[in-house]
């Protein structure tokens, strides 16, 4: 894997460096300080030990025992002399979280007294239970052994105390069980094919890296009214409130003043964030009342991954110190915008230049035109394995629903350099070209980025849009792993350039020009994917209708079915042709996210059962016995004129006595229906089943929760509403 390199702390002394002595005005004099970059690195370890590191990461290589334990020592003096007790290793299981054991360097010796200790074995490998995280049935309960194994191309760095070491998860078999190892093997795969395809162009191009740069949302909810919601404390949503009355559509939070507490807490979190290297740029308000953005500087994919899941658990930490919580659930409140995580994707080589930039002369813009074209067509072959990467119960929530993403995947270009593709597609033609036709064609070609400079635009409806100089997923989860599609992309696009080569060199041997090879092969990707390129309204029935009827894509219609797509035989075929998952790994992820699926509906219907037994009907009885009483109470005092003066009351109670009754009764089929689907004892169709049967009584149960609400007295109602939820003071 490719090398990060972080900011040196020149200007700082060894001393104030170990003492974290660092001024806190200027960002820069503590960026990175407790990270064990390879700037680090070269003051604690040998030259020879160092630069076995660095070869070994440039060149995607095993690190022998003999240089780990150099590595191990010189890791354990820069952590403890920076008050690390403990170390672990750091690991993304399957379930979006991050996952960590804590052992301690201390060693007790024989009659007394003890060290500190840290060996190269206990750095390149632990030993996890495997059977406590999801494996989709990789492991058994009485088959607990895993390993943790380090994973030298992303920095080890410290945190509360602790070294934390990047590693990968993967059973005692040798499947993965986490994101990170399908995911450095999606890198390795694009790296190699993506080289061989500059070659074409540079023969000083020998890497090419995967680069990231995520926007993660999320909202915001003070802490006492958080603890006050069951539903949020379990399920990261309501499962019931009714709008308030004034929410976002003034459109007056988006982008507006940060409140103070808000404000405080940002930078709380940011100042760790960049303590641990994670080059946070951007910060502000979303489009809902206490939703937020925050936005880093691209890095390398490995990386990227690592700081977005690290920052996430920096964030619920600090948002604690602040009485505040942090909700990544993509929908935590129906009527307003719910949260993604945009993936910006681009390509970059080690000789500086982005795939996905145009150049300034025609050769750079064909190389660029290359992967711009393959990258769409990659979409286009899989585009429907890209949305599947992202579906999960909590995203079907925004999937398709007038919010990104739309449930047909489609590729913006803007209307102008779309315009520019159609061109080519008219005028290469498969037969030899004219010298005048190869100069117009190559001087139209190299006006590409005076044609992006003023003519470009986004497109907020489309999954997958090109921004200028990258591919922007808007698709993935404000909750998910980055990793999921990351995985999905690079494949896909490996395999397309694995076939562009292939094809160009084809040509190339029945005597085309190489020029002429690889035009003629992009305008066959051009016309090929021609149907998946839209500039128009993601979100609009109009379209749903013509991709699905007339352009021939495919629809998400429901979380288990997209699932379905990692057994495909082409996207199967895909995964294992090029190393990344084989197909023991893509069965046991399918049924991870079957099973994952599940659980969280069955934890909803659970919590919203218990809610409207024991917290709304009874609420709601007794609203309704005080309005029984009042009018009774009526009728003693005007028993000639009661029935018109408690017309009012006696409708109200009437309707709370529907509103219970359905609550009751579809709370009761709700579980019987979830019974039925306990005993399925095929995964799938207990998925099918949640999906259809169990999850349309969540809907159902809260319009009339909700319609409760608005009847019951304010100061009866058991739980806090949106209006409250949806502003910080």
């Amino acid at each position: 894997m490719a090398i990060i390199r972080f900011k040196a702390l020149e200007e700082i002394s060894k001393r104030e460096y170990l003492e974290h002595e660092f001024p806190t005005e200027r960002i820069s004099n503590y960026f990175g300080a407790d990270v064990f970059t390879l700037e680090t690195m070269r003051h604690y370890l040998p030259k020879e030990a160092y630069d076995n590191v660095c070869s070994a990461i440039r060149e995607n290589k095993r690190i022998d025992r003999k240089v780990a334990n150099q590595v191990a020592s010189g890791m354990k003096a820069w952590a403890t002399e920076k008050g690390a007790t403990h170390y672990s290793h750091w690991f993304q299981p399957l379930n979006n979280t991050t996952a960590e054991k804590h052992d301690s360097f201390f060693e007790p010796l024989w009659g007394g007294g003890s060290f500190e200790t840290f060996k190269g074995d206990l750095l390149v490998q632990q030993e996890p239970d495997a059977s406590s995280f999801p494996n989709g049935g990789l492991r058994n309960t009485f088959e607990a052994r895993g390993y943790s194994a380090w994973d030298p191309s992303s920095p080890a760095f410290i945190i509360d105390q602790t070294l934390c070491i990047p590693s990968i998860f993967v059973a005692y078999t040798g499947e993965a069980l986490d994101f990170k190892t399908p995911l450095l093997k999606s890198l390795a795969a694009i790296d190699k094919a993506a080289v061989e395809v500059c070659q074409l162009f540079d023969k000083d191009v020998d890497k090419v890296n995967v680069t990231l740069g995520w926007e993660q949302e999320y909202f915001l909810v003070d802490e006492a009214l958080y603890l006050a919601r069951p539903d949020l404390t379990q399920t990261g949503r309501t499962l019931m409130g009714h709008t308030a009355a004034k929410d976002q559509q003034l459109e007056d939070h988006y982008f507006g003043t940060i409140p103070k507490r808000v404000s405080d807490f940002m930078k709380d979190f940011e100042e760790q964030a960049y303590r641990l290297g994670i080059p946070l740029k951007t910060r502000h308000n979303e489009a809902a009342p206490t939703q937020y953005e925050c936005a880093p500087m691209f890095e390398e994919a490995n990386i990227a991954v690592d700081h977005n899941t690290l920052l996430m658990t920096i964030m619920r930490r600090k948002a604690a110190k602040h009485k505040l919580k942090v909700l990544f659930h993509e929908k935590p409140y129906m009527g307003v915008n719910g949260s993604g995580k945009h993936c910006n994707w681009s390509l970059c080589t080690n000789t500086g230049v982005n795939l996905l930039a145009p150049g300034k002369t025609p050769k750079n813009n064909i190389q660029f035109l290359t992967f711009f074209v393959s990258t769409i067509k990659a979409a286009h072959d899989y585009g429907l394995l890209m949305m599947a990467s992202i579906a999960s119960e909590s995203n079907s929530h925004r999937l398709g629903a007038a919010e990104a993403p739309p449930s047909v995947m489609s590729v913006f270009t803007g209307s102008t350099l779309s315009a520019m593709l159609d061109s080519i597609e008219e005028r290469v033609t498969d037969k030899k070209m004219s010298p005048d036709e190869k100069t117009e064609i190559k001087l139209d070609i190299g006006k590409i980025p005076e044609i992006l400079l003023d003519n470009t635009d986004r497109n907020r409806t489309s999954p997958f849009a090109f921004t200028g100089n990258r591919f922007e997923f808007r698709a993935t989860g404000s909750s998910g792993n980055c990793a999921s599609p990351l995985i999905v992309i690079n494949a896909a696009v490996t395999e397309q350039l694995c076939r562009f080569k292939r094809e160009v060199d084809a040509l190339i041997e029945k005597g085309v020009k190489k020029d002429e090879a690889i035009l003629q092969t992009i305008r066959t990707y051009i016309k090929e994917s021609k149907n998946i390129r839209f500039e128009g309204n993601g979100y609009s029935k109009e379209w749903i209708e013509e991709a699905t009827t007339k352009r021939g894509l495919e629809t998400v219609n429901s979380v288990p079915d997209a699932f379905k797509a990692y057994l495909r035989p082409k996207f199967m075929k895909l995964f294992t042709d090029h190393g990344i998952m084989s197909e023991t790994e893509l069965h046991a992820r399918y049924e991870v996210k079957n099973e994952t699926f599940v659980k969280k509906i069955q934890i909803e219907s659970r919590v919203l059962a218990d809610l409207a037994a024991n917290h709304i009907i009874p609420t709601a009885i007794n609203y309704q016995n005080i309005l029984i009483k009042n009018v009774r109470g009526l009728k003693e005092i005007f028993p000639d004129e009661y029935l018109e003066m408690a017309a009012e009351e006696i409708k109200t109670i009437k309707t709370i006595a529907e509103h219970v009754k359905f609550i009751r009764e579809n709370s009761e089929a709700m579980v019987e229906a979830r019974k039925v689907g306990n005993n399925m004892e095929d995964i799938v169709a207990r998925a099918i089943h949640y999906s259809t049967e169990v999850s349309p009584y969540l809907h159902k149960i809260r319009y009339h929760i909700d319609k409760l609400e608005l009847i019951v007295d304010d100061n009866a109602w058991p739980l806090p509403k949106y209006r409250e939820l949806l502003t910080i003071h």
